[in-house]
């Protein structure tokens, strides 16, 4: 199963958008290489590289928050606290492992994929839900 960015994820900030299709991006090139030679090293790269884009992708989000007062701040921040765990407890697998085994590719899905697409369908789409009202206020 690979990711996939459609019309129920855009959330319809370009930049959050870009940075969520960027994401998924990632997330499938980690699968490829869970699928080309179970090369343990090319996987933890990877996933290093979904880390890093992760962690500036979650940044990015909270600044967006910040500078329009987003009530529910302390909140989202805690739900991208859960990924960063998920992240270091899949790159644990792979340091204990051999390479990317079956395990470590349905917790890619079961834990990073399905909790992206929840993330964004309920708590991004949120904010900005919260951002265009707020938006339209000041206009009035």
């Amino acid at each position: 199963m690979r990711a996939e960015f459609d019309e129920t994820l855009v959330i319809g900030n370009e930049m959050i958008d870009g940075q969520h299709k960027e994401l998924i991006d990632k997330i499938n090139k980690l699968l490829d290489s869970c699928e080309v030679g179970n090369d343990k090293l090319t996987a933890i790269k990877t996933l290093d590289y979904l880390a890093d884009y992760t962690d500036f992708h979650f940044g990015e989000e909270e600044k967006l928050q910040e500078s329009i007062s987003y009530p529910g701040i302390k909140q989202h921040k805690k739900e991208h606290e859960k990924l960063r765990r998920v992240v270091e407890e899949l790159h644990e697998m792979l340091e204990e492992q051999e390479g990317p085994t079956e395990a470590f590719v349905a917790q890619v899905q079961e834990n990073v994929i399905n909790w992206l697409y929840n993330h964004i369908k309920g708590f991004d789409r949120s904010v900005a839900e919260y951002k265009n009202m707020r938006g339209n206020s000041e206009i009035l």
